[in-house]
């Protein structure tokens, strides 16, 4: 897993999955922390992600709202779409452009 980028965006890419899962927290917060208004998460280089990323996302979710900033996912890949379809956490977070109706299935 690789993060790059500044408190206002971050390209998250690689594996998000319970080996990652402690740096990729550690990188979010301090993002979180050190700037205002949107933090933006590019996933388009994201490969996968488990349980345990996908909680990472929603720490870092729940830390902006503390700060008063809001997370928001960019370039959700398709597989990635489908488990937050799945999991309804489309409707809590924010989603750049929203999901892709057309390659998700109704759940």
């Amino acid at each position: 897993m690789h993060i790059r980028g500044d408190h206002a965006e971050l390209v998250v890419g690689g594996r998000l999955d319970v080996r990652s899962a402690a740096d990729a927290r550690t990188a979010l917060h301090a993002a979180v922390d050190s700037g205002r208004g949107d933090l933006v998460l590019d996933l388009t280089e994201l490969d996968s992600w488990d349980a345990t990323g996908l909680g990472v996302i929603m720490g870092a979710h729940r830390r902006a709202g503390r700060f008063n900033r809001r997370l928001v996912l960019r370039g959700v890949p398709p597989q990635m779409q489908r488990l937050l379809v799945a999991t309804r956490l489309h409707r809590i977070l924010a989603i750049e452009g929203g999901i892709e109706a057309e390659s998700v299935p109704r759940v």
